[in-house]
């Protein structure tokens, strides 16, 4: 049978291959002074809080400064191919150690700030990272990291550089320095000893080598690091321009709250923009009030969001309290958008809008392992297909198989659910170390099977409407069930364990549930004990994983776990048990039901 396979409606573009760098930071003959084809003096990025601002060319020189500092300082002496870890929050440094990393040919690994040393430990060691950049608040946990990994105090320091919190480097404000970072390597220390004439090169088939190793959960095992290379970067960010509306230099301004270990944002932050010319205010994380007063202050017109947002921004008081009239688009993704809160932010929004400017709400669906972005919605549709993922962007390819996580051979009519196949210059290398995991995502043709299950219209747009991988996905971060299950049996008295996503329509998004046998069932026989146990799990996990695999869907006390015959849990019985047990109920209100 022929494969039926869809493209995009939006004409292909000319690809290129070549370093993200040299991408975005080239200069010509034509306007020397120029700066990825804007003015080098535009702003590139600026710290919200104290507006801070970075101009295009002081980016690029800082970059190439960080890439000798990392290449020729004695304690660093990094090679071409070699790894560092950015492990921080939000800050006007991240581009710059980014973008220096890639300068002095690099590979960068994104860890997500709210890692505890266990979680960190991995990645660094599963990465192959040589050199850990981290913010002062991460210094704590960087450090356990390295005695987790019996590596001594003394050695652990070569290999700390810390991105502290003074902006002097950048002509911003003083700070006083960590007493922590006091004997480490600052960034700082690396910038003004000199500076590489140019980036190192990736032409050619070298644009197929890996840029960047962000971490995606599979449904079992541990994180596996998605190997996403130049050509994949520089080909989204080419192709995303065509779907997304239209941005004008000098006129249009981005608000970045996303975190930048993201793979969502560290490209839709931090090299989309770049590369349309228009400046990034940073914010450090979200804060409601902060996000609104920065709307004011700077003149927001286009911002990144993800689906809890909006349900802060649906019945937060600071709306009322700033004018944010000046805002044009919000765009969401990492996680489904319901049509009826989509619908309520932007009411809410025009309804104290100062300005005649409409809001528009759109949405995108992708992945770590396609860079992220393979469909927008674009302006025209934002209404009329709300709940849309959107259309396949150019140059991609899509499949929807009904069978997709056999053999791929029953092809999914129109309208008729199935697994959404992805194919293009976009779809990763591969899983880092994991031959095994790559053959099982990728097919011998290029396929990616992304494990989402989704319909398409007659018009072209797809529809998410259902997941075939367990993964629970908590405000756009990947939480793996297995991962926390394996958590939760280290506790004493923790007999067997499941864990589920459960659905809340409060936060927007799905939340963490475990169901837990006790290991003595004779100590929790009434109600009350059994509540007390799971509401003493609950806070238990909190000291072992990242916020974001907080038990935030509650803990259930049951006496057995249900599986199959070969030992498989029957997730699908939990989640049915689940939706009674919280029948009228939101999980986010953190009720305990608990039945043996």
């Amino acid at each position: 049978m022929t494969p039926k396979i869809y493209t995009s409606p939006f004409p292909s573009v000319p690809l290129v291959e070549r370093s993200i760098f040299t991408h975005l930071f080239f200069s010509s003959s034509d306007d020397p002074n120029a700066v990825g084809g804007f003015p080098g003096s535009a702003p590139a990025f600026i710290d919200a809080p104290s507006g801070t601002t970075l101009s295009r060319a002081q980016l690029k020189q800082l970059a190439l400064s960080v890439a000798y500092g990392l290449r020729n300082n004695a304690q660093t002496r990094a090679k071409r191919g070699d790894t560092v870890l950015i492990y921080s929050q939000n800050s006007l440094a991240w581009p710059v150690v980014l973008f220096g990393s890639i300068a002095g040919g690099l590979r960068c690994t994104l860890a997500n700030s709210a890692y505890n040393a266990r979680e960190l430990a991995f990645q660094y060691t599963d990465s192959g990272a040589k050199l850990i950049f981290t913010s002062e608040e991460g210094i704590a946990t960087v450090k356990e990291t390295f005695r987790e990994l019996e590596v001594s105090d003394a050695e652990a320091n070569k290999r700390i550089i810390v991105m502290g919190n003074d902006l002097q480097w950048a002509g911003g404000p003083a700070a006083q320095r960590h007493p922590a970072a006091v004997d480490l390597l600052r960034l700082e220390e690396l910038i003004g000893k000199g500076a590489l004439k140019e980036e190192e090169k990736f032409d050619g088939k070298q644009a197929h080598e890996t840029v960047y190793l962000c971490y995606s959960s599979g449904t079992t095992g541990k994180p596996k690091g998605v190997e996403t290379t130049h050509r994949n970067v520089t080909s989204l960010v080419d192709i995303v321009k065509c779907g997304f509306p239209e941005v004008k230099y000098g006129v249009d301004k981005l608000l970045g709250l996303l975190p930048f270990y993201h793979i969502y944002g560290a490209v839709k932050l931090l090299q989309f923009p770049f590369a349309s010319g228009i400046p990034v205010i940073i914010m450090t994380r979200f804060d409601p009030v902060q996000f609104c007063a920065n709307i004011e202050r700077y003149k927001i017109t286009v911002s990144f969001i993800v689906p809890p947002v909006l349900v802060v921004l649906s019945r937060h008081p600071a709306v009322d309290q700033y004018d944010m009239s000046s805002l044009k688009i919000l765009f969401s993704g990492a996680a489904p958008l319901g049509a009826a809160l989509s619908k309520q932010v932007v009411t809410r929004l025009a309804s104290k809008s100062k300005g005649n400017t409409k809001i528009t709400m759109l949405q995108g669906y992708g992945l770590t392992e396609t860079s992220p972005t393979t469909h927008l919605v674009p302006v025209p549709y934002g209404e009329r297909k709300i709940g849309s993922i959107g259309a396949l962007l150019p140059n991609l390819e899509a499949r929807l198989l009904v069978d997709g996580g056999g053999d791929g051979d029953v092809e999914a009519t129109i309208g008729q659910p199935g697994e959404l196949w992805i194919r293009g210059p976009t779809v990763m290398k591969g899983y880092l170390n994991n031959p095994s995991a790559t053959k099982d995502s990728i097919t011998s043709d290029g396929w990616f099977k992304t494990g989402d299950i989704a319909i398409r219209d007659n018009d072209g747009f797809y529809f998410i409407v259902d997941r075939r991988k367990e993964l629970i996905k908590y405000k756009g971060f990947q939480v793996p069930p297995a991962e926390l299950e394996s958590v939760l049996l280290t506790h004493p008295d923790i007999a067997d364990t499941a864990v589920i996503g459960v659905d809340s329509a409060k936060e927007a998004t799905e939340l963490p549930r475990a169901y837990v046998v006790h290991a003595r069932p004779d100590t929790v026989k009434t109600e009350g004990e059994r509540n007390a146990f799971a509401k003493e799990i609950q806070k238990w996990i909190q000291t072992k994983v990242a916020r974001h695999k907080f038990l935030r869907g509650g803990v259930v006390v049951i006496d057995i776990i249900p599986k199959s015959a070969a030992g498989k849990i029957l997730r699908r019985d939990l989640r049915e048990r689940a939706k009674e047990e919280l029948a009228g109920q939101d999980p986010a209100d953190n009720h305990f039901k608990s039945k043996l």
